[in-house]
């Protein structure tokens, strides 16, 4: 995998996965990104639309450093995504849009307490506790509608 890649995010799928196009002027390519590490809520689920648009607000039409770590079962680049400076996936669990992706958050422990901090303040999904409900975590929505 190349060390790291400037693109330009052209699309915004949902809170985790995004469309970057890459290369030189004449020569680009679309490359699909999921985040290394977090999972946003579906855009059925509760919240999923808001952290699609949080991560629009971030990523869609900026230019975007992009450092592949390896490819999913659905030939997306799993990648670490810095936009405007910032870096994706700890900003999207910082406010409270996604979660740390337990299974894949290997080298990623920095994220539990950006998402502690997200949880405390009751930030983006986690406002779902001021209503005494829990946040679903999206992996386990995807597994009940299997």
């Amino acid at each position: 995998m190349p060390a790291s890649l400037l693109c330009l995010i052209v699309a915004i799928s949902d809170g985790d996965t995004l469309t970057a196009r890459c290369g030189e002027p004449g020569e680009y390519q679309q490359v699909k990104i999921r985040l290394a590490a977090i999972d946003a809520p579906e855009k059925r689920q509760p919240y999923g639309q808001q952290a699609r648009q949080a991560l629009a607000g971030l990523c869609f039409q900026q230019q975007a450093q992009i450092t592949p770590r390896s490819t999913d079962r659905y030939q997306r680049t799993v990648s670490d995504v810095h936009c405007q400076g910032k870096d994706a996936g700890a900003w999207m669990v910082r406010g409270g849009w996604a979660m740390v992706y337990d299974r894949y958050a290997n080298g990623y422990s920095h994220l539990y307490p950006l998402q502690d901090a997200a949880k405390a303040e009751r930030a983006g999904q986690w406002r779902l506790l001021v209503e005494g409900q829990e946040p679903v975590p999206p992996w386990q929505w995807r597994k009940e509608r299997r």
